[in-house]
């Protein structure tokens, strides 16, 4: 590939690359330098190439057979710039792009005297992240404050797009119309006010999550999403599985949804006890846990 300036690998080992630690190869991975690099990446792409964008890696597990295709590291995305203009009296906009995370988006917010974007603190993915999985927590969501997107396609042409061309729902975005993008950045509007009060919210929210989630083991956040008037995490520990293990993998006594890698767990090790678990709610309760994590990969 010509005039890139990025870095590009051969069978990445992606266990090295998600937060659980576990996971197949992928045939190849490409770290771009910055926006304009990526562009040209994509372009030069066959089309039919699959095609995985990845931040963090915080929310996802590769399967033990391996991805075919690329996978897109967004890490040197790093752009976040205070907008000039207001969108609406007592708001101003920030645009962050794809790989800042979530943690340094809220820290940029409170520290320009915004608020509006702090329940996202603590969470270990990416604005990437956070946008395509509507990422939230203490009663927000991340599409609460988008004022739009930017999204990437086949022919790496950026293309704007509002929250009306999107489906937006519980820990789900889906385009209205079918089209090849990914995002890749987003503008987010956000209330004027007291900057010292969101920074200690921030940090308020941040010693939350450290106090209420193991995160001295390799795991990838919530495993199952919150059933309606309910939580994933109470049916789990009613039903006897915290504690339960396959191979290296637990489920969390600290936080039962969470899916820890106790001992050099594998990916089906991991996979097969998340099914484990919501067979168990299922057959106690009669109630379908949703997986929270997104798995890509064949399993042979």
């Amino acid at each position: 590939m010509s005039a890139l300036r990025g870095r590009l690998e051969q069978q990445v080992d992606m266990a090295r690359h998600v937060s659980w630690h576990a996971g197949g190869v992928a045939k190849q991975g490409y770290w771009p330098a910055d926006m304009v690099d990526l562009q040209q990446f994509v372009r030069q792409l066959p089309h039919a190439e699959p095609l995985l964008f990845v931040g963090n890696g915080s929310n996802l597990l590769v399967r033990q057979a391996g991805f075919d295709g690329t996978v897109v590291f967004t890490g040197r995305l790093q752009q976040i710039t205070l907008e000039r203009a207001a969108p609406a009296a007592g708001f101003r906009q920030v645009y962050a792009e794809a790989g800042v995370s979530a943690t340094a988006l809220t820290r940029f917010a409170a520290e320009n005297g915004l608020s509006g974007i702090e329940f996202i603190a603590g969470i270990p993915g990416t604005v990437g992240a956070c946008v395509a999985q509507n990422s939230g927590c203490f009663g927000s969501e991340t599409w609460d404050c988008v004022a739009r997107v930017l999204m990437l396609n086949r022919h790496g042409e950026l293309i704007q797009r509002s929250p009306a061309e999107f489906e937006i729902g519980y820990r789900s975005i889906e385009a209205l119309i079918e089209v090849a993008e990914w995002f890749v950045g987003a503008w987010f509007d956000l209330r004027e006010g007291d900057g010292s009060v969101a920074q200690r919210t921030v940090a308020e929210f941040i010693a939350k999550r450290r106090d209420s989630q193991p995160l001295d083991v390799p795991n990838a956040g919530r495993a199952f999403r919150n059933p309606e008037d309910n939580f994933a995490a109470r049916l789990i520990q009613l039903s006897g599985m915290a504690g339960a293990r396959i191979g290296g993998a637990e489920v969390s006594e600290r936080h039962p949804n969470f899916i820890v890698n106790r001992t050099a767990a594998s990916a089906d090790d991991i996979e097969q006890l998340m099914e484990l678990v919501a067979n168990r709610v299922q057959e106690k309760f009669g109630v379908q846990l949703l997986c929270d994590v997104r798995i890509v990969g064949s399993k042979h």
